[in-house]
């Protein structure tokens, strides 16, 4: 019988910001031939995954911006963005909190951080979209937070401000998304029920695809994801090849 299976990308299948390796687009090339159904589910905006996906692999599902952006069949199907409202407030607390950002409309992006911030080597690596200053973008979809005079501050206002927030622990950067949106809310939208996929992931913005998954497999450690992992492979070793044995034998069951 026919399964979905869900992949976020960075840490999960991608590592160190480089593409998803030749033998695990084999792996997820393989469940199609199956008749399973592979969606990626990133954090990054569709602009940020394509470079890192084989181009073989454009026409399958991808949901970016951890939610606020759906693409199918190479097109983008489905954008949630922030309202007026919210991107004054959003922008009254950038002045206030002295940020630096990286901010995505559909396409185009924003940023002000530093020239040598690591964040920057994924931005835009296929050289697809504009930098622009904030106010030229025709909408906001995903806002990433770099520095601040006052994180903790800042994190109580945007959650008082009711949007989606997100906090990488490694990079302490925060990730803000439109208000009720996140991969499962994405998942949702492309017809995707409780319980009939599988999901890959390894960090908090999966938590919610992996709260409604029927089965899930961590990659690496993280704390609160792992009260709902059925399994998890440790990055040690030849990982890339468990995660490709992994997808096979799931594929099977």
């Amino acid at each position: 019988s026919c399964m979905k299976f869900v992949f976020d990308l960075d840490g999960t299948i991608c590592f160190k910001g480089k593409p998803v390796s030749e033998k695990i687009l084999t792996a997820l090339g393989k469940l199609t031939n199956q008749g399973h159904e592979v969606i990626f589910a990133s954090a990054r905006p569709i602009r940020d995954m394509l470079p890192v996906i084989h181009n073989r692999l454009h026409h399958y599902p991808m949901i970016g911006g951890n939610g606020s952006l759906i693409a199918k069949n190479n097109k983008v199907i489905h954008s949630t963005t922030f309202s007026i409202q919210e991107i004054s407030e959003i922008k009254h607390l950038i002045k206030k909190f002295n940020v630096t950002y990286l901010i995505d409309s559909e396409w185009d992006y924003a940023y002000t951080g530093a020239i040598d911030h690591p964040i920057l080597q994924n931005v835009d690596q296929g050289k697809l979209a504009q930098m622009v200053e904030m106010e030229y973008l025709p909408s906001i979809v995903k806002i990433l937070i770099l520095t601040s005079s006052n994180m903790n501050e800042l994190e109580k206002a945007l959650v008082e401000l009711d949007v989606f927030v997100n906090k990488h622990g490694d990079e302490n950067v925060l990730d803000i998304s439109p208000k009720g949106i996140h991969k499962w809310k994405a998942l949702q939208i492309l017809g995707v029920q409780k319980g009939e996929y599988i999901a890959f992931g390894n960090d908090a913005n999966d938590l919610t695809m992996f709260e409604h998954a029927i089965h899930t497999v961590m990659i690496g450690r993280h704390e609160r994801l792992s009260q709902y992992a059925k399994e998890t492979i440790s990055l040690e070793g030849d990982y890339e090849q468990e995660i490709v044995d992994k997808i096979k034998q799931l594929s099977n069951e």
